[in-house]
């Protein structure tokens, strides 16, 4: 991976960070993803008409990563409603890379070289560590949130890999990118109608700002997730943007109080030492 390749990634992993806050804010966490992923669908709607019609062997992971998108989404909200951000997103993005690793092994035998393998292992590490701000004595989670948060990272390993190969049978990365978010979009669309259809059009009134950047947000966090797994091991992104809890730590602790503690700055240390270590790993 390129130092212009990690870098993009990165920033995908921040722009995650950010939308994800934007859901936990929101009163309703279903309808606040559901708003943001409706209007992720609308820019890339948009951008159909540039970009042509998927290719056919792209279609079935298109299909299926609707499906785990939506999933995704589901169990994303349940887990924010009774939990909070600095623990829900730790474990739910912390354990998808390692569900992730094993499937490319699998499927694809993707097998990253040893100093990779020990980076990505850092990351998912220190990524677990900030779930526990002050030793195991202070994770106190509801055991709804934590079942969610554990569905959540199931779904998010499956529909990485199924986008990662997706995009790589597809004939353009942007194609696929588009019709992704454009029929998730919509799909997230007609399910918001029907359970919330006797006040959806003022729940878009109200929030089709925050819909709207959250969607922006989404769109090219994702859209890079995506490009950057039809060049490099799917495995070595997957862990790279887990590093949304990272910054999502940060984000809970400055923008909604979420506390800080040392052993959230060890966690911080030991995900920059994995970032580095995948790095030189190639």
């Amino acid at each position: 991976m390129t130092t212009f390749l990690l870098l993009f990634v990165l920033g995908a992993a921040l722009l995650h960070a950010s939308w994800n806050v934007l859901v936990k804010i929101s009163a309703d966490r279903f309808l606040g993803i559901s708003i943001i992923v409706f209007f992720a669908g609308l820019i890339s709607t948009a951008g159909l008409f540039w970009v042509g019609l998927p290719t056919l062997s792209s279609l079935p992971w298109l299909v299926l990563s609707s499906i785990l998108h939506i999933g995704y989404c589901l169990f994303l909200s349940r887990s924010y409603a009774t939990g909070d951000l600095s623990q829900v997103y730790p474990i739910a993005r912390g354990s998808a890379p390692l569900i992730t690793a094993f499937l490319s092994w699998i499927i694809l035998q993707e097998v990253l070289p040893p100093l990779g393998m020990l980076g990505i292992g850092l990351i998912v590490i220190g990524i677990i560590l900030i779930a526990f701000p002050k030793g195991k004595e202070s994770f106190q989670m509801d055991s709804r949130a934590l079942i969610a948060a554990l569905i959540t990272s199931v779904f998010t390993a499956f529909y990485t890999l199924s986008d990662g190969i997706g995009s790589r049978v597809s004939d353009n990365a942007l194609t696929y990118i588009l019709w992704l978010f454009a029929i998730h979009g919509w799909s997230m669309g007609v399910i918001m109608y029907f359970k919330y259809r006797y006040t959806i059009g003022q729940n878009i009134r109200q929030y089709w700002k925050q819909g709207l950047l959250g969607g922006l947000m989404q769109l090219l966090s994702y859209g890079i997730v995506i490009w950057a797994m039809s060049y490099v091991p799917i495995v070595m992104v997957a862990a790279l943007r887990e590093t949304s809890v990272l910054f999502a730590m940060l984000l809970s602790v400055f923008i909604l109080r979420e506390p800080f503690s040392k052993m959230r700055l060890l966690a911080c240390m030991v995900i920059v030492a994995g970032v580095i270590g995948t790095k030189l790993g190639e």
